[in-house]
């Protein structure tokens, strides 16, 4: 296990209130894009904040949650929560993805991702193939796999490289059509042929051109949500 794999197993397995700062700063850098603060709460209150030179919220440790914010809806719906909010809450206008943490089935705390803006709304992806660029409609997408700090691609028009990294491209993606399933994957759920059982009470996507693709224990939760069953 490399260096980055044992900082996330260390990160998934240790509870937020008792994971030390410079694993978090580790994980989230590698994570998420350059310009996101990054909010780590429990059910009641912030217990870390990030903040970048790209946007900055009014927050501390300690804080709490602020009824209206991301961490509050997510926590709320107890699924991920992806929007633009408003200057009425913070007082400062962002854009932001908040996803809860589940512990035997319930949710504990919340990591929020914060953006000073909503991004480009874009109907496709632009990927590299062995000679050549070609644009891939969204609805045209099977799944995307992360490889090597960039994106690997597989639709039914053209295979090949995005530039970005998987959690950068799920800012980009339309919440009702793509889910993260595990940390190198994202799946459109229009392309899932079935849902099989597997260990640990985890999952094994078989998608339509009989690609499996595993959902691992810490995304099953909110797969399961997402999915209404």
């Amino acid at each position: 296990m490399n260096d980055e794999e044992t900082s996330y197993f260390t990160a998934r397995c240790t509870p937020l209130n008792s994971l030390p700062i410079p694993s978090l700063l580790q994980l989230f850098q590698e994570l998420y894009p350059v310009q996101a603060s990054i909010a780590v709460s429990d059910v009641n209150q912030y217990t870390y904040y990030q903040p970048s030179k790209f946007v900055q919220l009014p927050i501390q440790p300690g804080d709490q949650i602020i009824e209206g914010s991301l961490t509050y809806q997510a926590l709320t719906a107890q699924k991920k929560i992806a929007d633009a909010i408003g200057p009425h809450v913070f007082g400062v206008p962002y854009y932001g993805m908040s996803v809860p943490v589940f512990e035997q089935g319930q949710a504990t705390g919340c990591i929020t991702v914060i953006l000073p803006s909503k991004p480009a709304q874009l109907s496709f992806l632009t990927v590299k193939t062995e000679d050549r660029w070609a644009p891939v409609r969204f609805e045209h997408i099977v799944y995307l796999e992360s490889q090597q700090r960039k994106t690997f691609v597989k639709s039914e028009k053209a295979t090949g490289l995005h530039k970005c990294n998987l959690s950068e491209l799920e800012f980009l993606l339309p919440p009702e059509q793509f889910i993260r399933v595990h940390r190198s994957y994202i799946v459109n759920v229009n392309y899932i042929r079935e849902i099989q059982p597997d260990s640990h009470s985890t999952f094994l996507l078989i998608m339509k051109d009989q690609t499996k693709i595993p959902v691992s224990q810490s995304y099953a939760s909110l797969f399961r949500r997402a999915l209404l069953f």
